[in-house]
């Protein structure tokens, strides 16, 4: 009997892991994948997939990846199999974040530097939403995600069969700049256009959770594991 191959969702103790393990256990489910929820490095430097999930502030996540021993796997990971990042775990994909630790004088956090680019703050004081209410930071809701990006010429294969300008579930304060827009794969609109997804050879993430995002966020965890980059 053929040995399963895994999918490794990264536990580093800042990670939605029920909700995103039981979404991709679901679409994995028949597949020939078997899910695995790991805070060991040789589970991920084995594992065929990689899903880094994140939340909270980002300072948090970079510190308990490190101190959790499973940050060189992760990057060897990036370099060489497919690799899914959700939310604070996109952000940490890029260069840099503006959120930082209270006290640090605007440093902010060094990300992972995979994808080249910013993690900045929404700016809304004052701005009103079409309905006439004020813009809320964090966004927290349903958002309409369209795919392609500024710099793509076609939708990302893991958006296969996701119709463009379907809603996800989104809460977050920052959102990802890359340096390069053929890296946005999906933007959505919250008081202007900002980037609510990324990819780059093996790497797709989104700023948005697809575990909380009903049939289309299942989607693209399904696509992920029949994805081949």
């Amino acid at each position: 009997m053929a040995k399963p191959k895994t999918v490794a969702v990264v536990d580093y103790g800042m990670g939605n892991l029920h909700s995103v393990s039981q979404a991709v256990r679901h679409v994995a489910s028949g597949s020939g994948f078997e899910v695995m929820v790991t805070s060991k490095a040789e589970d991920v430097m084995n594992a065929e997939r990689i899903v880094l999930p994140g939340q909270g502030a980002i300072a948090d996540c970079m510190r308990e990846l490190a101190d959790s021993g499973m940050l060189e796997s992760v990057l060897h990971a990036a370099a060489h199999k497919p690799l899914f990042g959700v939310c604070v775990g996109m952000q940490m994909l890029l260069t840099h974040s503006d959120e930082g630790v209270p006290g640090d004088g605007g440093v902010g956090t060094k990300g992972l530097d995979l994808i080249p680019g910013e993690v900045i703050k929404f700016e809304l004081a004052g701005q009103l939403q079409p309905d006439g209410s004020r813009y809320k930071v964090p966004q927290m809701g349903w958002n309409q995600v369209h795919q392609n990006g500024a710099g793509s010429a076609k939708a990302h294969p893991v958006w296969a069969g996701v119709p463009d300008g379907s809603y996800f579930y989104f809460v977050h304060s920052f959102y990802a700049q890359p340096s390069d827009a053929h890296h946005i794969a999906g933007e959505a609109d919250y008081g202007a256009r900002f980037t609510a997804a990324i990819a780059r050879d093996n790497i797709f993430a989104t700023q948005f959770h697809p575990e909380k995002s009903a049939d289309q966020g299942l989607a693209l965890y399904r696509n992920f594991l029949h994805w081949n980059p």
